[in-house]
């Protein structure tokens, strides 16, 4: 079942977020832990991993979204995001990265085996934090793919909410 966290239980989940992204695919410590000042952030946690989502109005958004190790391959993943779209009754967006070898192309498929389409738009994660760097990956989303129109809008609100850069890159 995913439980909603707050900041006391974030270090556990920071170290699993250190072990399982690039370094240019999330904060430092600080400004990470500062995101749950932000209303539309939130952390769901299982024992097994987390997910870390913003939700907007018109769609939500999975940062991150991890599972421990020594579970994966094992129908946990699955699960919790499973549990995730039922919680939800809004579009769902995540980002991924190119598939470029084959563990982008396993990730990429375990996303299409729960439901989520490959959207071909060029996208840039802006830098997440001072001293990061751009990231090339696509957007995913839930069930169907989206318009160019409504991926202009998703990547419009991801950068100014989530990057805090505008329309910058």
């Amino acid at each position: 079942m995913l439980q909603r966290i707050n900041e006391t239980n974030f270090p556990e989940i920071y170290r699993v977020m250190q072990a399982s992204f690039s370094d240019d695919e999330y904060r430092p410590y600080d400004e990470q832990l500062a995101l749950f000042e932000e209303p539309e952030y939130r952390i769901y946690y299982m024992p097994a991993g987390f997910l870390a989502v913003w939700e907007f109005e018109s769609f939500i958004y999975i940062e991150h979204f991890a599972v421990d190790p020594a579970l994966r391959n094992s129908g946990t993943g699955s699960a919790m995001l499973q549990e995730l779209v039922k919680q939800y009754q809004k579009p769902i967006c995540l980002e991924v990265e190119l598939p470029e070898d084959e563990l982008t192309r396993r990730r990429i498929g375990f996303y299409e085996r729960n439901g989520f389409v490959f959207n071909e738009y060029p996208y840039i994660q802006p830098p997440i934090s001072k001293g990061k760097s751009p990231v090339p990956l696509r957007i995913m989303t839930y069930k169907s793919e989206i318009t160019r129109e409504e991926f202009q809008k998703m990547k419009e609100i991801l950068y100014r909410r989530v990057y805090k850069c505008g329309a910058r890159i």
